[in-house]
């Protein structure tokens, strides 16, 4: 196998995505208990299913968005949607990753166990049907972000609180919210071909929606940082509002809304996390 069929192989499990991923350590990180008790290895493994489960979603996904991803300007070029990679490949790789998750989660708990097959299925619903479902779109995508939380609660043995709970899912939605923004904006007229549920959205929805979800998700997170009772926790309120408003301008100004890129493409946004990682430790754990 040659470095570009290599290549194409790993572009196709997106490991850029796997960022998604570090929802897991919330709950042991927010709950003061980081690697508590824990190897490294026993932490990292985790990661490592919802790696090879969410990669085995997308690999099912391009499989059956292969037609569709040729209208799109950016996605034409994934590699079942070009050709590069033959689907039996893509399928064998799929089932390999299936199979590999599964052992993993069966290895940590079974609560986890659980947690990974529902995200699992989510994944599988939503390429199949729910992600031309106006709204129900959105929703899964949130669903997803709620299931690594929760299992990260059960991998870790630590409660997930209420605040916190409502703070993921509406900033979940704020995010799926400016991803159908922005790829609305981007494909045009050519949306129909790409995403069938975009056409349903009027005009003016999605950007009151991003507002609102972006707003709600603010005061929820302020809650959740008072019920701490951290005075540095507080300092990071004012930064994750000048987030929410930087991902604002990045969605309207026509750029991409995934979630990932923005957070590894823009600067300003890849700074105001990493801040925000360090004031929350430091709160926490100073």
């Amino acid at each position: 196998m040659g470095r570009s069929a290599v290549k194409d192989f790993l572009t196709l499990l997106r490991p850029v995505q796997w960022l998604k991923n570090l929802m897991l350590f919330f709950p042991p990180f927010l709950g003061g208990q980081w690697l508590s008790g824990v190897s490294f290895f026993q932490a990292l493994l985790p990661f490592a299913a919802f790696c090879a489960a969410s990669s085995c979603s997308y690999i099912l996904n391009d499989l059956l968005d292969k037609e569709n991803d040729r209208h799109h300007p950016d996605k034409h070029n994934r590699p079942i949607a070009s050709g590069r990679v033959a689907p039996l490949s893509a399928i064998m790789l799929g089932i390999g990753l299936l199979l590999s998750a599964f052992a993993m989660a069966w290895y940590i708990s079974a609560s986890f166990l659980l947690y990974l097959a529902a995200y699992l299925l989510l994944s599988m619903a939503y390429s199949l049907k729910l992600k031309s479902i106006v709204l129900v779109d959105m929703f899964c995508i949130s669903a997803g972000f709620l299931l690594r939380l929760q299992a990260g609660g059960a991998a870790f043995a630590v409660p997930i609180s209420e605040w916190l709970f409502l703070s993921v899912f509406l900033l979940s939605v704020y995010l799926s919210t400016g991803k159908r923004l922005s790829e609305k904006q981007r494909l045009g007229d050519s949306a129909v071909n790409h995403r069938k549920a975009l056409l349903a959205y009027p005009q003016g929805f999605l950007e009151g929606a991003l507002h609102m979800t972006g707003a709600v998700a603010l005061v929820t997170y302020t809650m959740y940082v008072i019920s701490r009772h951290s005075p540095i926790l507080l300092y990071t309120v004012p930064l994750s509002c000048f987030g929410l408003l930087r991902y604002i301008l990045r969605v309207q100004s026509g750029k991409s809304g995934d979630p990932t890129e923005s957070l590894t493409q823009d600067i300003p946004l890849l700074l105001v996390g990493l801040l925000w990682v360090i004031l929350v430790g430091w709160g926490i754990y100073g």
